[in-house]
C-alpha cells in the first residue's frame, strides 16, 4: 500500500474547480471530479428525516441507474430545508454543468454543503458552469478537496494502491467535514475514486460495508447533518478487474485504509480539536452494547473536556459506560488508559493514577479501552476532545 503522497492518481479521472462566490470570497468553492468513462456508482447518505436537496437528487440518480460519469460539490450553502425551489435549483444546476462539460445531468450526482436554509442567489450557476468547464483538466483531486472545505483546516485525501492478480489498481479518497459528526456519517462529504473494473452489486455493497467500518465510528460533537453524502466511482480505466473473491478482498481492504484514513483525519481536524480519542469497549453482550458504551463515552462533555484539558478524571469514563444503558455487571469492568489500568473489581487499581496516566493524557492520541466482561460483543468509536474553539466557531458560524 502506498500513502496519498507516493501513489499516482487513480486513471481516467480529471478534476476542476472555480470560485463561485455562493457564500464565500477569494477561494474555490465548487469542484467537479470527471470520470472519462462510465464509472459504477455507490453512495451512502445521512439518515437524518430532513434530507438536503442534493441528497434526495443523489439518491434517485443511483437508483435509475448502478453507474455514474461525476460528483459535483459545492461548500458555502447546503441547500438544505430549501423545499421544492431547492430541489429545482440543484436540478438546474445539474443541467447547467452538464451542458458545459457535455454530460448528461442524471449521469451527474450532486452534493453540498454549508449553512442550512439560504437557497443559491439567482445566476450563480450560471456564471460558474463555464468556467468550471474551462477549469477541467487544469484542477487536481486537491483543489477539489479544498474547494469543499467549510470550518476545515486542511484538505483531507488518502490513497491506496492495491495488487489485484491482473495488475494494480488505485483508490483515491477525498473528505471534508470538521463538525456535526455522529452517527451514521456526519457533517462530511466523502468521495472514493477507483479504476478498477468492478461489478456494480458488489461496489454497493463493499461500499456500504466500508462506511460503516469508518464514517460511521466518528463522533465530534453527536450531531447529524442534512447533508452526510458519500459517493464511490470505480471506472475500469487500469484496464483491471476485481474478478475473484482474492481480488475482491484486496480491493475492499484497500477501500477501507482509505475510508478510515480519511475517517481519523475528521476527527483529527474537529472543530477546537486538539485529541483524538480512540474508543474500544469489548466483552460487552453484543455489537451494540459495545456501541452503546462507547459512543456514551465518545459524546460525554465531561470526557471531551477532560480530554481537552489532560485532566486524568477516569470517573467521568466509568460514569459515562454506566448510564449508557449496556447491560453488565459494575464489578467487573475494567478501565484502561493507554497502557495503564485505573479501574478494576469495581474500584481503582492501587497507586497514583494522576502521576501515572499524566503523560498518556498529554498525547494526541489517547487510548481508552473498557472491557465489561460480559460476552463477545467489541465496538470501535473514534472521538474528539472539547475546546474552548468549539464554542467560538459554533457560535460564530453565520457571522
Amino acid at each position: 500500500m502506498k500513502d496519498f503522497e507516493q501513489s499516482a492518481g487513480p486513471r481516467g479521472f480529471a478534476f476542476a474547480s472555480v470560485g463561485a462566490g455562493f457564500r464565500y470570497k477569494d477561494r474555490d468553492d465548487l469542484g467537479l471530479i470527471l470520470s472519462h468513462t462510465p464509472a459504477a456508482a455507490a453512495g451512502v447518505f445521512t439518515t437524518n428525516l430532513y434530507q438536503a436537496a442534493p441528497v434526495v437528487v443523489c439518491r434517485q440518480a443511483l437508483e435509475r441507474s448502478k453507474t455514474a460519469r461525476a460528483v459535483l460539490v459545492n461548500s458555502g450553502l447546503a441547500n438544505a430545508c430549501t423545499g421544492d425551489q431547492g430541489l429545482d435549483q440543484c436540478r438546474a444546476s445539474l443541467d447547467l454543468v452538464g451542458r458545459a462539460v457535455g454530460l448528461s445531468p442524471g449521469d451527474i450526482l450532486p452534493a453540498s454543503t454549508g449553512v442550512i436554509g439560504p437557497r443559491f442567489k439567482d445566476g450563480a450557476w450560471l456564471s460558474a458552469a463555464p468556467r468550471l468547464a474551462e477549469s477541467l483538466g487544469r484542477s487536481s483531486a486537491e483543489d477539489v478537496a479544498r474547494a469543499m472545505m467549510t470550518t476545515d483546516k486542511t484538505a483531507k485525501l488518502v490513497s491506496r494502491a492495491a495488487a489485484l492478480s491482473g495488475g494494480e489498481v488505485r483508490v483515491l479518497g477525498l473528505a471534508k467535514g470538521a463538525g456535526m459528526i455522529s452517527p451514521n456519517m456526519a457533517t462530511m462529504l466523502a468521495f472514493v475514486i477507483c479504476d478498477a473494473g468492478v461489478d456494480p452489486d458488489w461496489w454497493r455493497l463493499a461500499i456500504c460495508a466500508c462506511a460503516g467500518e469508518s464514517f460511521n465510528r466518528i463522533t465530534v460533537d453527536g450531531d447529524m447533518s442534512t447533508n452526510d453524502t458519500f459517493i464511490a466511482l470505480a471506472n475500469g480505466a487500469s484496464g483491471v478487474c476485481a474478478q475473484g473473491d482474492a481480488d475482491r478482498d484486496a480491493l475492499r481492504r484497500a477501500l477501507a485504509e482509505v475510508c478510515r484514513g480519511l475517517a481519523y483525519m475528521i476527527v483529527r481536524d474537529a472543530e477546537g480539536g486538539t485529541k483524538v480519542a480512540r474508543i474500544v469497549v469489548s466483552g460487552a453482550k453484543s455489537r451494540a452494547q459495545a456501541e452503546l458504551a462507547a459512543r456514551a463515552v465518545g459524546n460525554s462533555p465531561l470526557v471531551k473536556t477532560a480530554l481537552f484539558g489532560c485532566d486524568p478524571n477516569w470517573g467521568r469514563v466509568v460514569c459515562a459506560v454506566g448510564r449508557s444503558g449496556a447491560d453488565f455487571d459494575p464489578a467487573r469492568l475494567t478501565l484502561r488508559f493507554g497502557e495503564a489500568v485505573v479501574f478494576r473489581d469495581g474500584g481503582p487499581v492501587p497507586g497514583d493514577l494522576d502521576l501515572v496516566l499524566k503523560p498518556i493524557m498529554s498525547r494526541p492520541d489517547v487510548d481508552i479501552h473498557i472491557d465489561l466482561a460480559a460476552g463477545t460483543g467489541e465496538y470501535e468509536l473514534l472521538a474528539s476532545d472539547l475546546s474552548r474553539d468549539y464554542v467560538s466557531i459554533n457560535a460564530d458560524y453565520r457571522s
